[in-house]
């Protein structure tokens, strides 16, 4: 009996070595992963800024003033007032559709003959 009890606990160290083994190196590939995606992230992030950088000088009030003059005949862009602007009451919305007719006048919707004949 000691021999068996022996040979378990020595495949059980063994399986545990195997199982610790194979986590570790899990592990280290789902932190190069990790680590993987946090450089891009940090790449992206600072595209992001240049991005964010180049549409602030593009916007600039000066130069965008600038091209309005150059394209004025083609435009016609004026500064907009205050009494340019419209309240929402004041915009045609496109009408829903109309409901469907019905078939025929004998036909029921399903459980309107039910409602019916609940009524006293």
């Amino acid at each position: 009996m000691r021999p068996f009890t022996y040979l378990a606990c020595a495949l059980l160290v063994m399986a545990l070595a195997f199982w610790a083994y194979r986590e570790n190196y899990r592990t280290q590939a789902v932190i190069g992963e990790m680590s993987q995606i946090q450089r891009e992230t940090a790449g992206l992030r600072e595209d992001l800024g240049v991005l964010r950088a180049e549409w602030a000088y593009l916007n600039r009030p000066d130069r965008l003033r600038e091209l309005v003059d150059l394209n004025f005949d083609r435009l016609q862009l004026i500064p907009r007032e205050a009494g340019q602007v419209m309240g929402l009451g004041n915009i045609d919305y496109a009408r829903p559709p109309a409901p469907p007719e019905p078939e025929s006048p004998d036909a029921e919707p399903d459980g309107a003959a039910a409602r019916r004949s609940d009524r006293p």
